[in-house]
């Protein structure tokens, strides 16, 4: 277990697909620790609702919460931290893991969801 609020970036390096000044980013995450049966997808959809992100997440069969992200990267950079720090209300956070961080021209999903 890593420490509490941890982030474990893998492949931090962001990729860039020429993005012609406008700085859209995607990254893929899972959230471990006490993370299902506390509306945690419903909060991240809410919050990445707020933010302007659009996306995925769901419960894994492992009991953590994965998804993907994509938005302008100061909007990524907040709901990183609320990810890995914040979550829902009743939440335990214990680390949080990104991966594929890439730039894109656009981002690839229309609003944010939650999968089942």
């Amino acid at each position: 277990m890593g420490l509490e609020g941890e982030v474990i970036n893998e492949g931090h390096e962001v990729t860039n697909a020429g993005t012609g000044g406008v700085t859209f980013v995607s990254v893929e995450f899972e959230v471990y620790g006490h993370v299902q049966g506390v509306y945690f997808t419903k909060f991240c959809k809410d919050t990445c609702d707020q933010l302007g992100l659009s996306g995925w997440v769901k419960n894994s069969k492992k009991g953590t919460i994965v998804g993907k992200v994509q938005g302008d990267k100061v909007r990524i950079d907040e709901i990183v931290q609320w990810l890995s720090r914040t979550g829902s209300p009743g939440a335990k956070i214990d680390h949080t893991e990104l991966r594929n961080w890439e730039y894109l021209a656009r981002p690839e999903f229309r609003g944010f969801s939650i999968r089942f």
